[in-house]
């Protein structure tokens, strides 16, 4: 990792600072913070281990939003410094406060228009599906489970019709709040490693569960259940009830 990461040359106050966190989603509600009580946001634990380090108030701002009980391991964050720390105060310190299932990795200063959401030129996520006879214990979790083997070079293929500019409203949740959706898909592939098939999906945006859309549709197309050219026709209809049921959240990353 560079020095610059983990820096211990004090940063002024002021200074916008973008760091690296990685949580595991199934203890909490999402991202988000939420007015509702005995809800426990990533945004809220955040923010308050942020704040101890700052001895005041520090709000971040994220580059998506995730749901109850997703997962991240490169989530970008950024924050002004209400006080002069060093990156490595902010990472170090931030972490003596976090739950043992979030965890920040680094922290660097930005230039001050710099931000999270609007500055991210792609996103990336990956979805992982355990397709075995009997779910294992030690995953549970932290992967999709289907019980029938997939077929992930039938899920590769099917998901060649995702590229390029697209309207993905087959793939929109009902609450989606996006204006659009015209989704720009850079670049999508599916795998195997053993027993885990994974989801690899790259984009400008996405829309409000995009991604659980698509992988709950590709296993249909894994199982046998649909076709190739399925996930094609989806998007031709563009009509969210003609396509599978939304994946579980435990296998987004």
């Amino acid at each position: 990792m560079a020095s610059k990461y983990l820096s211990s040359e004090e940063l002024p106050a002021g200074t916008r600072i973008a760091c690296r966190v990685e949580y595991h989603g199934g203890a909490f509600n999402g991202w988000q913070s939420q007015t509702h009580e005995n809800v426990t946001t990533i945004q809220d634990v955040l923010e308050d281990a942020l704040s101890q380090v700052a001895d005041c108030p520090v709000r971040v701002f994220c580059a998506g939003r995730t749901d109850t009980g997703v997962h991240a391991h490169c989530q970008i964050i950024h924050f002004d410094a209400p006080a002069s720390r060093s990156p490595k105060s902010w990472v170090f310190g931030g972490n003596g406060s976090l739950p043992r299932d979030v965890r920040m990795h680094w922290a660097v200063p930005v230039a001050a228009d710099f931000h999270a959401r609007f500055c991210a030129q792609a996103r990336r996520y990956r979805y992982l599906i355990e397709d075995t006879s009997i779910p294992s214990a030690i995953l549970s979790g932290a992967v999709a489970w289907h019980r029938r083997e997939l077929n992930a070079d039938a899920m590769h293929a099917a998901a060649q019709a995702l590229p390029g500019e697209r309207d993905f409203s087959a793939f929109r949740a009902a609450s989606c709040q996006a204006t659009s959706p015209m989704r720009n898909v850079q670049q999508v592939s599916v795998s195997r490693r053993e027993n885990l098939v994974a989801l690899d999906i790259q984009a400008n945006a996405f829309l409000h569960h995009m991604v659980r859309n698509i992988a709950g549709a590709l296993i249909m197309v894994g199982d046998g259940r649909r076709p190739v050219a399925w996930i094609e026709e989806l998007l031709v209809a563009r009509d969210r009830k003609l396509s599978a049921d939304t994946a579980p959240a435990s296998g987004l990353y």
